[in-house]
């Protein structure tokens, strides 16, 4: 077990055997000095040279050193395994006196030769000669026992010559092992070109890849950049209108308190003149003579009637005084708080620099009116412009060549740059589908649905199933049913992007086409049923508040 691990280890990858003069390139791997510098000619004028196994790139063809340390191991691991080297150590079958390296292998002799006896071999075309070997029977016929000499092109197999001649094969397409093997080394040449090809392409994809990934990284981490600091100033900005708003408050509570204090003052000095006053009549109730209650001062006797007849004034006029200090202006505080949000919000988002990555500076067009000319005859549009539902009747419009067969209606205002922003109400009970479509788009067969050809978008639902996208005549399962169908659509023309989302107690994005557009688009909207129609219908509303 020890010696097949061992064996692996000493293998060179691209001949399969045990290693000779390896060499080491800078990645780390192994190679027979001569297998690697065939690898290299090949790669000579590619524009970089690179390891057969890790695929590293060397910008200078690499330098190579024999790897004595794997040298020596490997001639060690031979002589005590000669057996794994056998073809690479095949001796001359003739030399007995002192072993000479075969030079070349007689099949027919079954005998290898050093360069001496190859000089005096017979030269006849029976007696072939390859690399020196030890193994001679894949190498015959397993039938006539002779050379395999020939290939046959129709049974796809080497044969010898008996076989071309009376055999399996007579009468087939042969060639000999040579041209057959210079025909298939061509076309797997061939093959081999078309694979180097395919895979520089490959790797200028992944080098595109990897560059855009890059690119998003560092768009990403700049976004990020950008909204921490806009979230910061907004806190910021939140903090000071905090300040503001309490500061008011604190304003008003002050005034109210300072005003109060006023009235306590005021009220305090009218208690004691009472408090005085009571003491004076209190004294006169206690005399007991009456000639000194009556001959008392006639000021007290005033100030007692204006105090017993003037109870109900001074009610009032205490009460005015309470009236005039008011209250918290809660109107004005709500006012302040409001007015600094709005603020904050448009000059944050309006102005910062940087915002429209963060943010699109999309146009909300919810005021665009549907286009009665190129209505179905079967489609109801309502007065304004703004809905489109699916009636029980069929109206009696004069036909034009704007006019669409089948039952959907589109805008009257074309878009052909910007980004723009609609959201669609769906009151429905049949089918329905959002969407946009060139002008040119076709208005008089099955073919001119929205999403059925190459000029139209669409995103719809049909019965009970989930939301459907449209394109082409490709229909795609969303595998998203509706919780609330109110439907955003955003175009973004330049981008070449229309999206759509779900607008419920959660944004959801629903689906997002992408296409170089060529021609101006309408909005398109499309309503019907597939069964009667009767009791059934279908209503688009253009609301005109955007989420």
């Amino acid at each position: 077990m020890v010696s097949a691990d061992l064996s692996d280890e000493l293998t060179c990858s691209i001949c399969l055997s045990i290693y000779t003069d390896p060499v080491t390139l800078t990645c780390g791997h192994s190679y027979c000095q001569v297998c690697i510098g065939n690898v290299l000619d090949t790669q000579e004028g590619s524009g970089a040279y690179r390891c057969p196994e890790c695929r590293a790139e060397f910008q200078e063809r690499p330098a190579l050193e024999k790897n004595r340390k794997l040298c020596n191991i490997a001639e060690r691991f031979l002589s005590n395994h000669p057996d794994q080297g056998e073809e690479a150590r095949i001796l001359c079958t003739y030399c007995i006196q002192s072993p000479v390296l075969a030079a070349k292998t007689c099949l027919l002799c079954e005998a290898s030769l050093c360069e001496n006896h190859l000089k005096v071999h017979s030269r006849s075309p029976e007696h072939v000669l390859t690399e020196p070997t030890t193994s001679f029977m894949h190498r015959k016929c397993s039938i006539h026992k002779k050379v395999l000499e020939y290939y046959c092109s129709e049974d796809a197999s080497c044969i010898c010559v008996s076989c071309s001649l009376a055999g399996d094969h007579r009468g087939h397409q042969v060639d000999t092992l040579n041209d057959a093997s210079e025909k298939k080394k061509e076309k797997l040449r061939n093959i081999q070109e078309k694979l180097t090809s395919k895979r520089e392409e490959a790797e200028k994809k992944v080098h595109s890849l990897l560059k855009y990934k890059n690119e998003v990284q560092e768009k990403a981490a700049g976004v990020t950049e950008r909204v921490t600091a806009l979230i910061r100033e907004i806190k910021e900005q939140i903090e000071d209108l905090e300040k503001r708003v309490l500061n008011e408050i604190s304003r008003q509570e002050e005034q109210v308190s300072l005003q109060v204090s006023d009235l306590i003052q005021q009220l305090e000095i009218k208690k004691a003149d009472l408090s005085r006053k009571m003491g004076r009549i209190e004294e006169l109730c206690n005399m007991k003579d009456p000639l000194t209650v009556l001959q008392g001062r006639e000021s007290d006797s005033a100030d007692y009637c204006d105090t017993e007849d003037g109870n109900h004034e001074n009610e009032e006029c205490d009460e005015e005084m309470v009236s005039a200090v008011g209250d918290l202006d809660a109107f004005l505080i709500s006012m302040i708080l409001h007015k600094g949000l709005a603020e904050i919000i448009k000059k944050r988002l309006q102005n910062v620099p940087g915002a429209s990555v963060m943010l699109p500076d999309v146009s909300v067009t919810s005021n665009i009116s549907l286009d009665e000319n190129t209505a179905s005859q079967v489609v109801s549009i309502s007065h304004d412009g703004n809905s489109v539902s699916f009636p029980r009747y069929t109206s009696h419009r004069p036909e034009t060549p704007e006019r669409f067969w089948g039952r959907q209606v589109i805008s009257t205002r074309r878009f052909s740059s910007g980004q723009h922003y609609w959201v669609f109400e769906i009151n429905e009970s049949g089918n329905w589908i959002v969407g946009m479509a060139y002008p040119s788009i076709d208005r008089k067969k099955f073919e001119s649905l929205i999403g059925i050809n190459n000029k139209s978008w669409g995103l719809g639902r049909w019965k009970h199933d989930p939301y459907t996208v449209r394109y082409k005549g490709k229909e795609t399962n969303l595998l998203h049913y509706p919780s609330r169908q109110i439907i955003g659509m955003y175009l973004d023309y330049e981008a070449g992007r229309l999206a759509f989302y779900e607008l419920g107690d959660k944004i959801i994005h629903l689906h997002t086409f992408t296409a170089t557009f060529t021609e101006p688009l309408h909005v398109g909207l499309g309503v019907w049923d597939n069964l009667t129609g009767l009791g059934r219908i279908t209503k688009i509303n253009i609301l005109r508040t955007a989420y």
